[in-house]
């Protein structure tokens, strides 16, 4: 029962996505897409930190794209040259959230720090709305360190990313390739690529990927008849029923409440198109994981969280220097947003030793 019950999540978050929306839902959608009023772009889930000033700042990626992003710096750091971070993520998510408590408080730390909204999402650009790339997020991240490394208060040799949930994947993906970035870390990751072909603890049965890529290839001749691609259905639902895994449970008490809510995030109020899934299904991020190497990775994971295995094996898979940091009794959630629990004494340490 409970491996019918991880194949049926698996489904739920690969899938998200398999019934065309109304006209009326799509329309509405459509407006929650432009995204770009004052009270949206404004709201945070915390409270910026006295020692810390944000400016809002934008850079394009080598597609052209257009990110949207918030600066962290240390207030009074004199045109010093920083040690920066580049750091997006959770998958869904947006710089007003998750993402911007990391750079909030490791510029309290003293790092200069960079919460980006990737590619299609948030206050970012690029159409159609509500879309990933493996190739185009891991992209997100380098344009990001393109960015950083031009302001004259930061030492471009001293460049690390933090990569949230499904955004671990990705900066870990960036970080293998971008040989300028000297050191990563991640917490709660998710390789989105393994979780979308393959299911929760790689699950899913050939027969069901077969499945799931009949019908969105099917939901392509839709799409092109329509004129534009679908929205699936919702990411998180408007109420809970009360039988969900306890992980969705969780992901509902982030997103869906004053907590962690956002009108920007895809997880808080909408939904990822159809065929989302699609270039996931088949190009795998993590190949040249082994590449990272001479510099250093830190892989943080909570001991309860449901996504754990992924650290574990990327811990596995990763050549030297490597470290694997489980907290007690933490889920994934808890990483977002939880500041007593993530480890930042941690994270500084190991951005200090190695940005240096």
């Amino acid at each position: 029962m409970k491996n019918l019950t991880l194949t049926m999540v698996a489904m739920l978050v690969a899938i998200t996505q398999l019934t065309a929306q109304t006209a009326e839902k799509r329309s509405s959608n459509k407006n929650l897409k432009k995204m770009n009023t004052t009270e949206q772009s404004e709201h945070y889930t915390f409270k910026l930190s006295d020692k810390v000033t944000r400016q809002k700042v934008t850079f394009k990626n080598r597609y052209g794209i257009m990110l949207s992003g918030d600066l962290y710096l240390p207030k009074n750091h004199a045109n010093e040259n920083l040690a920066a971070l580049a750091i997006s993520g959770p998958f869904g998510a947006v710089k007003q959230q998750s993402s911007g408590i990391y750079a909030n408080i490791m510029a309290e730390r003293g790092f200069a720090a960079i919460a980006f909204d990737p590619s299609y999402t948030g206050e970012s650009g690029g159409e159609p709305r509500n879309v990933a790339s493996p190739d185009i997020n891991t992209e997100d991240f380098s344009a990001a360190v393109d960015y950083l490394g031009l302001q004259p208060f930061i030492d471009r040799n001293k460049i690390g990313i933090i990569g949230i949930c499904g955004f671990g994947g990705m900066a870990l993906n960036a970080v293998a390739v971008d040989k300028r970035v000297k050191a990563v870390a991640t917490t709660s990751m998710y390789d989105m690529t393994r979780v979308m072909s393959k299911g929760y603890n790689d699950l899913m049965t050939i027969e069901q990927r077969t499945q799931m890529l009949e019908k969105i290839s099917q939901q392509r001749w839709k799409d092109a008849e329509n004129g534009g691609p679908a929205d699936g259905p919702r990411n998180l639902p408007e109420k809970l029923k009360g039988d969900e895994p306890q992980f969705v449970v969780d992901y509902f008490n982030y997103y869906r409440t004053p907590r962690g809510f956002h009108p920007n995030s895809v997880n808080s109020n909408g939904a990822w198109l159809v065929t989302n899934p699609l270039s996931f299904m088949n190009m795998p991020l993590l190949s040249y994981i082994k590449e990272i190497s001479p510099r250093p990775i830190l892989l943080i994971a909570g001991a309860n969280a449901h996504s754990r295995y992924f650290s574990e094996d990327i811990y596995k898979m990763a050549a030297e220097p490597k470290e694997l940091v489980i907290i007690p009794n933490a889920v994934h959630v808890d990483l977002y947003d939880k500041v007593g629990v993530i480890p930042f004494d941690k994270l500084e340490l190991f951005f200090k030793t190695h940005l240096k």
